[in-house]
């Protein structure tokens, strides 16, 4: 799941959606505004979706506080954040729920097949 998606092709977000995409992942997304990015609906609020392997997070600390809940309540195996979207809090969070926590550009992770 991409959180911060965006139809800006100028997000890094979007580039995400779309790099993972060429790279065959599903994806799925969660913004402030509704859109489509390729085949991908970016959708608002906190909808739930199934067996999510990874969230890659693109909103900043201060956006994030409002997912907490939600984020560890869908349990993924890990969370990337972003440059600038770094959060210790929501990384202790997610460590004490067994969630593995990684502070790394998504982008690359493709490029170098670590993702």
């Amino acid at each position: 799941m991409v959180l911060g998606g965006s139809i800006n092709p100028g997000r890094y977000a979007n580039k995400a959606i779309r790099k993972l995409r060429s790279y065959g992942h599903p994806v799925v997304s969660v913004g402030n505004k509704e859109g489509t990015v390729e085949d991908v609906v970016i959708r608002k609020g906190t909808p739930f979706f199934n067996d999510l392997h990874t969230i890659t997070v693109y909103l900043s600390a201060k956006n994030q506080k409002q997912y907490y809940d939600y984020l560890i309540g869908m349990q993924p195996e890990r969370i990337v954040f972003n440059p600038g979207a770094e959060n210790q809090e929501l990384a202790e969070l997610a460590r004490k729920n067994n969630i593995e926590v990684i502070e790394y550009c998504t982008l690359i992770l493709l490029d170098t097949h670590t993702f």
